[in-house]
């Protein structure tokens, strides 16, 4: 499988660098002991939804990591205004601020908040073909509690928990896997949140503090109860998603888009999802 990096920006120590310019070296804290957290906006047909929200998580998620957020949400977002201008207006991006520690704490494992790191990067990233519907199955792997785990920041280290269950539902003919929190409920998918619709009324799994209740969730959630639709968080059952009427996704990278088969059963993207993606749509534009 060979690599090319779309065309990317990151403003680093003070200057804009074009390309996968480096940020770490071999004794960095991060890049042996998983300090780092990220968080990822979007800009598309010349909007970027959330901007300021997603900046504001990023600083959160520094806190939670034991980091210092030493940039200002104003930075952040003055700091994307000037890279979007090194694409074209109407350029589909990924927008990631990212913290990361460079030197260990007193006690090695630790991080020296003092020591923290920070980068923009701007990277071309189509958006997917709403077309090109999902396929599902359950994960044999579990979410972590916050007791496990950094749950409560968007941290690069609980990623490889999820990338586990991307490959084993892959060689089982799925595109996406949903994941359980520890009791059984299902808390989300491996790449992004997860909604089920029965009879009219749209549900997704409440957030309980082990999977991150995702900035386009939250939006989305919002958008269709101010259209009348009616939205219960609550827990969910795997047998629950599998008896849906519909199913559907939110995240920031791909927002609003359609799960169209579950384990063997075919589904059609249905009335409430276009309705969610419609109304996202409408807003981001707004």
């Amino acid at each position: 499988m060979s690599h090319s990096w779309t065309r990317t920006f990151t403003y680093l120590d003070g200057a804009w660098h074009e390309g996968n310019v480096p940020i770490m070296g071999v004794r960095t804290h991060a890049a042996w002991l998983g300090t780092s957290v990220f968080d990822g906006a979007r800009a598309f047909e010349g909007v970027t939804p959330d901007l300021e929200l997603h900046c504001l998580r990023v600083n959160r998620s520094a806190v939670a990591m034991g980091l210092k957020a030493v940039v200002p949400v104003e930075k952040w977002i003055e700091l994307t205004h000037q890279g979007l201008k090194h694409f074209a207006p109407d350029a589909a991006l990924y927008i990631r601020p990212m913290y990361w520690a460079e030197y260990p704490g007193a006690r090695t494992v630790d991080a020296d908040a003092e020591s923290t790191r920070w980068c923009l990067s701007l990277y071309e990233a189509g958006m997917p073909d709403p077309a090109h519907g999902t396929a599902i199955t359950l994960s044999p792997f579990r979410r972590p509690t916050v007791e496990c785990a950094v749950t409560d920041a968007k941290a690069g280290a609980l990623y490889p928990n999820n990338a586990r269950a991307l490959v084993e539902a892959h060689k089982r003919g799925f595109d996406n896997a949903a994941l359980c929190d520890m009791l059984g409920n299902v808390a989300e998918l491996a790449t992004a949140n997860v909604f089920m619709v029965k009879d009219g009324v749209a549900f997704t799994p409440a957030a309980n503090g082990t999977f991150l209740a995702g900035i386009t969730r939250t939006r989305t959630i919002g958008l269709l109860r101010e259209a009348g639709v009616e939205v219960v968080e609550t827990s969910l059952r795997w047998e629950d998603f599998r008896g849906a009427d519909e199913l559907f996704t939110t995240g920031n990278y791909s927002k609003v888009s359609p799960i169209t088969r579950i384990e063997e059963r075919e589904l059609q993207p249905g009335p409430v999802y276009r309705r969610a993606r419609k109304l996202y749509w409408d807003f981001a534009h707004s």
